[in-house]
């Protein structure tokens, strides 16, 4: 059997968080680029396209949807085994209620109706794009290990969410959270000591663009997104008090959750994710940019290396999404460049941008 050299592992996982060209959505009015620099040979940031149409079979999903939604409305013979979830809880039905009680044909109708939903909500994603930004902190084998963890659990959820719902929903980012989560039992099998507060951190951003120009996201600790505005010339001040933002991922498991006592959570949630914790950024005019980074480009406060980028994006606003997206990374090279220059190279890190530009 092959034994795998640390040199191997290394361009394996670089291999992994590294998306190619040929992945980039092509939406009308929208222009995309993203890239990641590693400190070194791997590191921590993780960058992906969710190119729907490219990655899933968008117009199979469809058809079985609309299979199902017939299917469902159709008593199952006598004597036959169920064919579907559905058969299957009629028969559990009959099975705990009273004569009279059992209205199926209502079920039915209902369980129909929602698979038609999913078709529908299939349909959208022929004109929607996603794109995922990871961040763990420190850069290395085990910060791209932990990265790619996330990176699996969530290609693994989104598959059962586009099964049941055609779409991402808010349990699809709850249940990578408590993937990052540490279990009490798990702690306490290896002797760590609950006062210890270190652990693997990994902060990420997820977000879908259309051809509108709406970006929807969740963001779990990561600095938020900055808005370039072509008219203005500027990014555009906003109200992150209405962009709602998260904890690094599971650092905070809500107080509503079943399994709340099983993990340990720094901070306090009430409530599990809902709809109205997707945050929604519009873009207006023909220019305007949205810019997602990691903290190895921009940490989200310094003002003088914001104003820095802007000036970037400013004299190169009227490229497209991949040279300014290059500009801004080389700009944060040349930065490191600095930090080697004053003994400070413990600033550096993985660095990570991505410009989606509406048109």
């Amino acid at each position: 059997m092959a034994i795998r050299t640390e040199s191997g592992i290394d361009e394996y996982l670089h291999n992994r968080l590294m998306p190619v060209e040929g992945t980039i959505p092509h939406l009308a009015r929208t222009d995309m680029y993203g890239n990641s620099i590693p400190v070194g040979s791997v590191g921590g940031d993780l960058f992906e396209y969710l190119n729907f149409q490219q990655r899933y079979n968008i117009d199979a999903r469809i058809a079985n949807a609309l299979r199902l939604s017939k299917e469902y409305l159709e008593a199952l013979p006598e004597a036959q085994i169920p064919r579907n979830a559905v058969d299957e809880h009629v028969q559990w039905l009959a099975s705990k209620s009273e004569p009279g009680e059992v209205r199926e044909a209502e079920y039915r109708r209902a369980k129909s109706s929602e698979q038609r939903m999913v078709a529908d909500n299939l349909r959208d994603l022929y004109t929607t794009a996603g794109v995922l930004l990871v961040d763990a902190e420190g850069h290395g084998i085990i910060s791209a290990k932990i990265a790619s963890t996330v990176h699996d659990t969530f290609h693994a959820f989104i598959l059962a969410e586009l099964d049941h719902h055609g779409r991402t929903t808010p349990e699809l980012f709850e249940n990578i959270n408590l993937r990052l989560a540490q279990s009490v039992t798990a702690r306490n099998a290896l002797g760590l000591d609950a006062y210890d507060h270190s652990r693997e951190i990994a902060t990420m951003i997820y977000g879908e663009i259309r051809p509108d120009g709406q970006f929807r996201f969740v963001n779990f600790g990561s600095p938020p997104p900055l808005i370039f505005s072509a008219e203005y010339g500027r990014f555009m001040p906003m109200n992150t008090d209405l962009l709602v933002q998260f904890p690094a991922l599971g650092l905070e498991i809500p107080e509503d959750h079943p399994d709340r006592n099983k993990y340990f959570s720094a901070a306090l949630r009430q409530r599990q994710i809902n709809a109205s914790n997707i945050a929604k950024i519009t873009l207006m005019s023909p220019g305007d940019i949205v810019f997602l980074y990691s903290d190895g480009v921009y940490d989200g406060s310094d003002e003088e290396s914001r104003l820095l980028l802007e000036q970037i994006v400013r004299d190169h606003k009227e490229r497209g999404a991949k040279e300014i997206c290059n500009a801004i990374l080389d700009h944060a090279l040349k930065q490191d460049e600095h930090f080697r220059q004053i003994g400070e190279e413990d600033r550096i890190d993985d660095k990570t941008a991505f410009i989606i530009k509406h048109s």
